[in-house]
């Protein structure tokens, strides 16, 4: 797609275009194909450019009068309905702008994140999209505002003081992603979803332009089923912007196999390792056939998958311990070989119920219909007692569905942490990030609440991050139709019976998927690029590297080097499965050599 950069100030008046210059080529990977520059004594913007169509996109772009200036990072699928005289969406934002002010983000269908300057006002707008598909970091450093897409183009303005944010440490040892408003870097921070910014006169303030919110309503399942193949369809059609050939990521999930059988594309790209239980490219190769496709496959060997694992946590900007993300970086490099746009199937888990730990209120019921009194004592009595099978299960019948979840991961617990931590636990407690989303659904069902909690933490902080990471790192756009407003619009109606069954997840959405696909894709148990970490932690060439990375002095510095290899031991040894564990600790060590050079 592209990326942008900027600052306030005038301090470097005389330095302004060989900082911006740096800001920006920190970006190049962003958007090879171009790069615009717009400096004053009061801002200074650079962008980078991926083309997708057969014109240049001039940015960053004024109003002719010189009042206004944008800098775009998305795509506006209604640009035609919009349009009026403008020539391109940033020129389309310029006008909205001077019409609407923030009254026209919900006018606004597509990812984005932009920046627009206000010249007369001397004020920065800036807005991201509602469900925090693009990214946009910003913080005021010696009294200049610096922002962009990725945080390390701030890294090279003079201002910049790079001090790591142990709160944010203790939180991803939690949540295995960087979940604070504030990022793992002190001063810098990442404009949540559905929020637009003003800066102005060195203040900033911040607003939310969009709620989602859940509002199931009675409907025959024939109608849901029905509907969900019509707005599948339409949203697909709609993400088809651009001159350019699509392709499709392709796992084994039923998401990514109807986007492949719906897409009109030619072209599929999966990767696997050459493990049983982590291997999905047979599958790939089978249901492109079936629908037609060129089926394009990457075995990752397993010394490649570890090569690469410094340069992927660096183009993450933040740690992110989720294996996964490594998966979608080779996926992304043998796509971006035949095509510059892949579709890929985001969103559908949390928007129709496709996680498996959705089930659980469920599964829980014939505890939770009980008084709460009776359900805590019980839980109680089970965690006194030895080990026996159901006592999980009476154990957290006994929590709340705030206690239990934090989202679609949960590695440490809070007293797990300050174990293993030098300072011990030094972040804010699980429920404290978790209560402001739990508050806004408290009226409803566990499943809706869980779903809710994802959308606004695990979906933006994981599974959006690693997708703009990744395939930014090669230049490759990513789109996700299915998380897109009108999928949403339905999505919110549908009555939990209809997203979660006794056995199975995203029921209505299966049906709808199964009149694209054979029963045993529509199906499937999703699996989204496993990779064999547990496996690979088990071997002694790789259990060698981790354990030399726990006994380093940057380990040491900020954890407790015998807690840490009595994980790793024990996992070796088969004594316990600290895989998780293991990876997040390692993660981190790996990113901090990245950005603090040891």
């Amino acid at each position: 797609m592209s990326g942008f950069c900027g600052f306030t100030g005038n301090k470097y008046n005389d330095e302004a275009n060989t900082i911006l210059g740096r800001m920006n080529d920190k970006i190049a990977h962003r958007g090879p194909d171009g790069e615009g520059y717009f400096v004053t004594d009061e801002i200074s913007l650079a962008y980078r450019w991926l083309a997708l169509s057969g014109e240049g996109q001039n940015q960053p772009a004024s109003t002719p009068d010189g009042a206004y200036t944008v800098v775009l990072n998305g795509t506006i699928y209604n640009f035609e309905q919009l349009r009026g005289d403008a020539g391109c969406e940033a020129e389309l934002l310029l006008n909205l702008y001077r019409q609407h002010g923030a009254d026209m983000l919900p006018m606004l269908r597509g990812p984005f994140a932009f920046v627009i300057y206000d010249r007369d006002k001397g004020e920065i707008f800036a807005a991201r999209d509602c469900f925090g598909i693009k990214p946009f970091y910003y913080g005021i450093f010696d009294g200049q505002l610096l922002f962009a897409s990725e945080i390390k183009a701030m890294m090279e303005h003079p201002v910049f003081v790079k001090e790591l944010n142990r709160e944010a440490l203790s939180a991803y040892l939690s949540f295995q992603y960087s979940v604070l408003p504030e990022t793992f870097f002190k001063g810098v921070y990442r404009l949540p979803p559905a929020y637009f910014m003003r800066y102005c006169d060195g203040e900033i303030t911040l607003q939310r332009w969009w709620q989602a919110d859940f509002a199931p309503e009675k409907m025959p399942l024939a109608e849901v089923v029905n509907k969900i193949d019509d707005v599948v369809g339409e949203t697909i059609a709609t993400h088809h912007m651009g001159d350019v050939e699509i392709g499709t990521f392709l796992s084994s999930g039923v998401d990514s196999s109807l986007m492949a059988a719906r897409f009109n594309g030619k072209k599929s790209f999966t990767v696997g390792f050459n493990y049983e239980d982590c291997n999905e490219i047979e599958y790939a190769r089978n249901l492109s056939a079936d629908v037609g496709l060129d089926h394009h496959a990457k075995a990752i060997t397993d010394e490649e998958y570890w090569a690469e694992l410094p340069k992927i946590q660096y183009h993450m900007d933040e740690p992110l311990a989720d294996p996964a993300a490594a998966a979608l970086y080779f996926v992304s490099r043998e796509a971006a070989r035949h095509v510059k746009v892949a579709f890929s199937g985001e969103g559908v888990d949390e928007l129709f119920g496709g996680y498996n730990i959705y089930r659980e209120p469920l599964s829980l019921r014939p505890i939770t219909i009980l008084p709460r009194f009776v359900r805590r004592r019980l839980a109680a009595l089970a965690a006194k007692m030895p080990n026996f099978k159901g006592r999980n299960f009476f154990i957290r019948a006994g929590m709340d569905v705030e206690e239990r979840f934090i989202g679609n991961a949960k590695v440490f617990s809070e007293a797990q942490r300050a174990k293993i931590l030098v300072d011990g636990d030094v972040g804010p407690k699980n429920m404290d990030i978790t209560k402001p989303y739990y508050a806004q659904v408290s009226h409803c069902d566990d499943v809706t609440k869980m779903q809710f909690l994802d959308m606004h933490l695990w979906a933006t902080g994981d599974i959006l991050l690693k997708a703009d990471r990744m395939t930014m790192a090669h230049s490759l756009e990513v789109r996700s139709p299915y998380l897109d407003i009108e999928v949403f619009a339905l999505a919110r109606t549908l009555p939990v019976k209809y997203r979660i069954a006794k056995k199975t997840t995203k029921y209505a959405f299966r049906l709808a998927a199964a009149r694209y696909l054979k029963p045993q894709w529509a199906t499937k148990r999703k699996l989204g690029f496993p990779v064999p970490v547990r496996a690979w932690l088990r071997q002694d060439e790789y259990y060698d590297i981790v354990k030399a990375a726990f006994n380093g002095p940057t380990a040491a510095r900020f954890f407790r080097i015998d807690e840490l290899m009595a994980l790793l031991d024990a996992h070796k040894e088969g004594k316990a499965d600290n895989g998780r564990k293991v990876w997040v600790v390692y993660m981190f060590l790996v990113w901090y050599g990245q950005y603090f050079g040891e």
